[in-house]
C-alpha cells in the first residue's frame, strides 16, 4: 500500500514563494519515480514536474526556473520549491507516485496566489 500526503499550500501574494511536502510511505524507494501535477479551476489536471527513478528531474516549460523538485530519500519526501509565484500558479497541487506501473496521488494541496 502506498500512501502520499501532501502539506505546505496556502495564501501567498504574487512574487512570492511556498514550499510543498509529500510525505511517502509504503512501498516508496529511493529510485520510485515521483512528481507533481496541479490543477486549476475548471482546467484540467496538469504536468508540474517529475523524478525519474534514474533521479532526472523535468519541469513544465510553464514553471522552470521558478520551481525545484528535490527529494529526501531518508525522510521518504519529495518537495516542490516554488519562487516568484504567479496569480495563474493558483491550483490544487498533487503529488503522485509511480509504483510498479501503478499511479498513486496524494489528496492535494491548495495553493492560492492573489494579492
Amino acid at each position: 500500500q502506498v500512501q502520499l500526503v501532501e502539506s505546505g499550500g496556502g495564501l501567498v501574494q504574487p512574487g512570492g514563494s511556498l514550499r510543498l511536502s509529500c510525505a511517502a510511505s509504503g512501498s516508496i524507494f529511493s529510485d520510485t519515480p515521483m512528481g507533481w501535477h496541479r490543477q486549476a479551476p475548471g482546467m484540467e489536471r496538469e504536468f508540474v514536474a517529475t523524478i525519474s527513478s534514474g533521479g532526472k528531474i523535468n519541469y513544465a516549460d510553464s514553471v522552470k526556473d521558478r520551481f525545484v523538485l528535490s527529494r529526501n530519500n531518508g525522510k521518504n519526501t519529495v518537495y516542490l520549491q516554488m519562487n516568484s509565484l504567479k496569480p495563474e500558479d493558483t491550483a490544487v497541487y498533487y503529488c503522485y507516485g509511480i509504483v510498479r506501473g501503478d499511479t498513486y496521488w496524494g489528496q492535494g494541496t491548495q495553493v492560492t496566489v492573489s494579492s
